[in-house]
């Protein structure tokens, strides 16, 4: 199974673990998450396969997330709203992601990416 790596490649976190990915000679596919947006249920499915609680798949530190003010406005909404806010600007997904089939990782540890290596 191809690894999936969900990626800003602006952003240096990103470029990091690129680079360990490289590095450890891990294949995978590359996707760059503003051109392709994840789709709500790709979201979903990540979501429920992570095991993480919904808000560790916003990026927090993104302008994008300050500007909608979604620090206030989270707390009131539905996990299904919130999935279906992620879904429309991939710059509101926190980055790197890495899929594979029973597994989801979202932002780059070292020491958590290093337990999945093939």
């Amino acid at each position: 199974m191809m690894l999936k790596f969900i990626c800003y490649p602006k952003c240096t976190t990103c470029q990091k673990a690129k680079k360990w990915l490289d590095d450890n000679n891990i294949q995978y596919e590359l996707r760059d998450i503003k051109s392709e947006n994840p789709t709500l249920s790709e979201l979903t499915g990540w979501y429920a396969k992570s095991g993480l609680p919904i808000r560790k798949f916003f990026n927090t530190s993104g302008l994008l997330y300050k500007s909608m003010d979604l620090k206030n406005k989270l707390p009131g909404m539905t996990e299904e709203a919130m999935l279906q806010l992620l879904s429309t600007d991939g710059m509101l997904v926190k980055r790197p992601l890495l899929i594979g089939d029973d597994f989801v990782l979202v932002g780059f540890r070292e020491n958590d990416w290093a337990k999945y290596k093939e």
